[in-house]
């Protein structure tokens, strides 16, 4: 199963705050038993969007401490659903960022209607542990065209 919940950046600044949005597949697999004859994103998975999101937003600092990983969830809420062949727009706002954890407010819409929203803990990975090969591709990308020539 595919463990990667943003499919684009649609605005960034670097610490501060994010837009990203992911399109839901028709046919994701976590759907067959989520629920059978009612299939919905299980909130478990758009906590990690959320959370994905927000980490981009401390990852485009670029700053020696490492990469964002989430570390708690503090609150969230779920007020509706989300199924297949949504588009989920993904909002995350930096609200603390000190050299050893940040914290970020995040929330989810579908069509204007708020879906979801959490309260984000992150601690940071060092970059040494990191395998030598990871690349984030979708904020590399969005950096890579936001950069002048």
């Amino acid at each position: 199963m595919r463990f990667l919940f943003v499919d684009e950046i649609r605005e960034l600044i670097p610490g501060r705050y994010i837009q990203a949005a992911t399109h839901v597949p028709a046919d994701a697999p976590f759907f067959r038993d989520h629920f059978p004859g009612f299939p919905v994103v299980p909130g478990v998975l758009l906590t990690e969007m959320m959370a994905q999101t927000a980490g981009k937003c401390f990852d485009a600092e670029r700053r020696p401490r490492g990469k964002a990983m989430l570390a708690q969830i503090r609150r969230a809420s779920f007020r509706r659903w989300v199924g297949p062949g949504a588009t989920a727009l993904i909002r995350a706002e930096v609200t603390a960022d000190r050299d050893r954890y940040g914290t970020a407010a995040a929330h989810i819409e579908v069509e204007g209607n708020r879906i979801c929203a959490a309260d984000l803990f992150f601690t940071f990975l060092p970059l040494a542990q990191l395998a030598g090969d990871y690349r984030d591709a979708v904020l590399e990308g969005f950096l890579a065209r936001r950069s002048p020539c």
